[in-house]
């Protein structure tokens, strides 16, 4: 009988804890919300040319421009994961991108649309 009981209320605490996991994942009515709280934006940047990128820059505007750190560059061939500073978690989908190459060169700046799923920029 005392074995009965406690295996009820365990039964019944797993249950309740269940239930707040599962509501606590659809904030705003999306449960992929909730799963981008908790992890980074990220993106993957492929060179496909033959020569190294040096900086990756980076503006909401199209005008004012930072960069990420990309350590000793992208080398030819090589495709490597950046991730979003946090501070941009709020900004628009719209990003437009450039590479500095090891010559000193700008790539043209390329709009790209950060809500999109598994996205990754090609310079080539």
């Amino acid at each position: 009988m005392k074995f009965q009981r406690n295996f009820l209320k365990i039964t019944m605490l797993a249950i309740a804890f269940a239930i707040l996991n599962l509501n606590a994942g659809y904030v705003n009515g999306s449960a992929k919300a909730f799963a981008k709280a908790k992890n980074e934006y990220s993106f993957k940047v492929t060179n496909k040319t033959k020569i190294g990128i040096t900086k990756i820059l980076a503006s909401e505007d199209g005008e004012k421009y930072g960069f990420f750190d990309i350590g000793k560059g992208i080398k030819p061939g090589e495709t490597i994961t950046l991730i979003w500073d946090k501070s941009t978690d709020e900004s628009n989908c719209g990003w437009y991108f450039k590479a500095v190459f090891t010559d000193g060169e700008e790539s043209e700046a390329v709009d790209f649309d950060f809500c999109e799923d598994s996205l990754e920029l090609v310079f080539d």
